[in-house]
């Protein structure tokens, strides 16, 4: 379901996009492109000048090279537009201090250590930030077991995903539906519209 429309009149200004593709290497290596656009409907006066409309003020990519361990083994960053050329985009070999890091282990934390501040760009940061997340859904069903065997035997590790949202805690519905052997009992009193 997509969100309401506004109950107020409103202009569009900015959008900025998005986007992570998640490659496959034929050295079993996996690569997460990570791009990230800013672009306004009008023309707009930076110190370096004008930008037209449409032209993108920040045209920025990370590319993060990761093992099946969500270990960082490359890293790479460019800049094709920014606001300050000849500036904001000499950082991107800054972004090698991601190598050594793991998606899934204090990830965050570790980049915000080694890129924040003056330490590096503050859009390709924030677009690092959200890369664990891509990566495990990249990952689902080719390198990590999200489905569940009909019995121990067929899989006698939890999937992945249980106990990681709210949807999938495994004390709720979702859980007792899909993967029931998975499923504990709930620690919260049952709803007293229930008992009566």
């Amino acid at each position: 379901m997509p969100l309401p429309i506004s109950t107020s009149r409103r202009a569009l200004k900015h959008t900025r996009s998005i986007q992570i593709d998640a490659f496959a290497r034929d050295d079993g290596l996996w690569d997460l492109d990570a791009h990230i656009t800013d672009t306004k409907t009008r023309d707009i006066q930076l110190a370096s000048g004008i930008r037209p409309v449409g032209s993108p003020l920040h045209d920025l990519s990370l590319r993060i090279t990761i093992d099946t361990n969500l270990n960082i083994v490359d890293a790479m960053a460019v800049s094709d537009a920014v606001p300050y050329p000849g500036f904001c985009n000499t950082i991107g070999p800054d972004y090698k201090k991601l190598i050594g890091l793991n998606l899934m282990m204090q990830f965050r934390q570790g980049v915000k250590e080694r890129m924040s501040g003056i330490n590096g760009c503050t859009h390709i940061t924030e677009l690092a930030q959200i890369l664990p997340t891509a990566a495990v859904q990249a990952f689902a069903g080719d390198v990590i077991d999200t489905r569940d065997g009909a019995s121990s035997s067929d899989n006698p590790q939890q999937p992945f995903q249980l106990n990681r949202c709210h949807a999938l805690r495994l004390d709720g519905p979702a859980v007792v539906q899909y993967y029931p052997r998975w499923a504990v009992a709930s620690s919260s009193p049952p709803d007293a519209k229930s008992s009566a």
